[in-house]
């Protein structure tokens, strides 16, 4: 059966690699000249990369590293200590560390948070462990009801302390979906700290060894193209054209031959922001079309700043616990396509984003070096001070979407009402939410929904 997929994202990719796999053949249609979506990168003049974000790996990413293995590419995963490591705003240039023991869950989470006393009290670190009984005892059915709260709210409902937020969530939040605790739902933490906790490795994290359209992206498409697939970059989507019942006849594609094309089976893996444009009169009516209104991406800034020496020798990501930045790394250490032994080049996450992403670059960098002043005292202050080289601001606007309360209902299967028509992306119903494991699922369950309806109009037809 012939696919076609619109977006080669990391939904869009990961589906086609699974419909190669159940003997389909996808045609993949990509927009811009970079493979990846949410995760493209680009190189500028002098050869040096800079990407969409800081894109992290966890042990809680199952489905993630199952792609790595069957590309065989696990290799090019970087793992990095057992732990989660926090900036003190009180004690510029100091840290405080979680470290997971090498024993089984939820134990060696247990004695990462017992044994920091940095950050949180002992009547803290009690009722916290309380507050958590119920999500970790009645799963996800639990955790996803918890969606009508933020987490600010359900804080407040199991009598944990608002401290706990300032001095670990509003980090977390932040990383998790660009957005605070008093608007992110409740359902992003306690899905994120449930894998973390229920699981041995949930919570270790890796780095990719260099930009993931390179080491990534282009091993997904080899793959699919290997069987027969095919992956056409420069070629949006411009129109879904129907047929008089409503279903796909064609994708119309913006390339210089203003293409129809005809396939079996059709796919939106594109970001909803973008897919809800597209979306033909005939299904605005439809439910599970027209709630989409109600899921709209979040701004996100990434910055990229190269020094002229090195600022730290932290091989990890670390969470910055400022006012405007989310978490950082010193990739010129974390990631060996990146090693520079004598500088360091740091990569930063903006967020909250909505009061800034309309703002200049420099702007921007004027900001994010106010800030390192206190995250890096004594390279920012004195005779010798480090020097910024140079530096790149990537925006997105709307980048994944923003999981405020009552989002979970919004979002769609990857069945949609209409018969040869399907959905991929992260915002599409899976329990790992707006990520790159989100992503990768989505696709995976996608191409099993396909290939599942496929089988049985095969079957009526015999």
């Amino acid at each position: 059966m012939r696919i076609l997929i619109a977006g080669a994202g990391l939904a869009g990719l990961s589906c086609a690699k699974y419909l190669v796999d159940h003997g389909h053949i996808p045609i993949v249609l990509e927009a811009r000249n970079v493979l990846g979506g949410k995760v493209a990168a680009w190189k500028d003049k002098d050869g040096d990369w800079y990407e969409t974000g800081l894109h992290i790996f966890f042990g809680a990413y199952p489905n993630m590293l199952q792609l790595f293995k069957e590309l065989d590419i696990e290799d090019r995963l970087q793992w990095k200590s057992h732990s989660m490591i926090f900036n003190q705003p009180t004690e510029p240039g100091t840290y405080s560390r979680f470290d997971f023991p090498d024993i089984p869950a939820p134990a060696n989470g247990v004695s990462a948070i017992l044994s920091n006393n940095d950050m949180l009290k002992w009547n803290e670190k009690i009722l916290f462990g309380l507050g958590l009984v119920p999500a970790m005892l009645r799963g996800q059915k639990y955790v996803e009801k918890c969606d009508k709260k933020s987490w600010t709210e359900w804080l407040q409902e199991h009598n944990i302390p608002e401290r706990v937020n300032d001095e670990v969530f509003i980090a977390m939040s932040k990383a998790l979906n660009f957005i605070g605790p008093d608007e992110i739902s409740s359902t992003v933490l306690l899905t994120a700290l449930n894998r973390f906790l229920q699981e041995k490795n949930g919570s270790k994290m890796a780095f990719l060894d260099g930009a993931p359209p390179e080491r990534l992206c282009q091993p997904i498409v080899d793959y699919i193209t290997e069987r027969g697939g095919e992956v056409h970059m420069n070629s949006p989507l411009k129109k879904i054209n129907l047929n008089d019942d409503s279903t796909v006849k064609s994708f119309t594609i913006d390339n210089a031959d203003k293409e129809d094309l005809i396939a079996d089976a059709y796919v939106s893996a594109m970001p909803v922001d973008i897919f809800k444009l597209l979306i033909p009169d005939q299904w605005k009516g439809l439910h599970a079309f027209s709630k989409l209104k109600g899921l709209n991406g979040v701004p996100v800034i990434n910055i990229h700043l190269w020094f002229d020496k090195k600022l730290t020798e932290i091989d990890h990501l670390l969470f910055s616990r400022s006012p405007l930045l989310s978490v950082y790394a010193d990739m010129s250490i974390a990631c060996k396509e990146y090693e520079d032994p004598n500088r360091s080049m740091l990569e930063l996450v903006f967020a909250p984003a909505k009061d800034w992403i309309t703002k200049s670059d420099q702007e921007i960098v004027d900001a994010t070096m106010e800030e390192l002043k206190k995250l890096f005292p004594s390279h920012f202050l004195g005779d010798k001070k480090a020097q910024l080289r140079k530096f790149k601001v990537v925006k997105t606007p709307k980048s994944v979407y923003k999981a405020v309360p009552g989002c979970q209902e919004l979002r769609p299967s990857q069945r949609s009402p209409i018969k040869n028509f399907f959905l991929a992306g992260d915002y599409t119903m899976q329990k790992y939410l707006a990520s790159m494991e989100g992503a990768v699922l989505s696709g995976k369950l996608c191409a099993e929904t396909i290939d599942k309806e496929y089988s049985k109009q095969s079957n009526v037809n015999v």
